[in-house]
């Protein structure tokens, strides 16, 4: 249940209203709308875990060799069952080159709306690059590609392409996930 038609008034502080006669000045009056004031019938608990689930965009967050925070746009998958996230990158990459040295990490996803948002923290093993088309550490990305995207239309182009581009896979186990939802 939504909080009930309350008004709110604005007040601002001057120096001679607030302190010296220790009055406000109302400045507006608000009135929540009718909408914000009715009982919310359709909520359902909110699980960070379900946005982490159906998100493909997000924000890694490695850290840097004098450590500070580097953030990086990637486009993860999280196995549910399993509490383990996916992230595809490049070898050569800041955020490689982190995780190599600290393989601590932060993976931070928003809803397209923008009012929920899930955050996952653990710790990243990568795999690869790989340079055998056929090898272990390309069957992984290939593993990644079928859960987050499905069929590839050209798996050998894919799997030459991932030699070629030297990817990399993360794989992160989940210690602790967090969120909300604003509304």
């Amino acid at each position: 249940m939504r909080r009930r038609g309350t008004r709110r008034t604005l007040v601002a502080l001057t120096p001679n209203d607030a302190v010296a006669r220790g009055r406000f000045r109302t400045v507006r009056e608000y009135r929540a709308p009718a909408h914000d004031l009715e009982p919310d019938m359709t909520t359902t608990p909110f699980d960070p875990r379900t946005l982490l689930a159906e998100s493909r965009l997000g924000v890694l967050a490695t850290i840097k060799s004098d450590g500070r925070p580097q953030l990086s746009p990637v486009m993860p998958y999280y196995d549910r069952e399993s509490d383990v996230l996916y992230v595809s990158m490049t070898e050569g990459r800041a955020k490689t080159a982190n995780l190599r040295r600290d393989p601590r990490a932060t993976l931070e996803v928003t809803a397209p709306d923008g009012r929920s948002w899930a955050t996952a923290e653990g710790t990243a093993l990568l795999t690869g690059p790989g340079t055998d088309p056929g090898g272990p550490e390309v069957e992984a990305l290939v593993r990644y590609y079928r859960a987050a995207a499905g069929e590839h239309p050209d798996w050998d182009e894919y799997r030459s392409a991932m030699v070629s581009d030297r990817r990399v896979l993360m794989t992160m186990t989940v210690d602790h996930v967090y969120g909300a939802h604003i509304g």
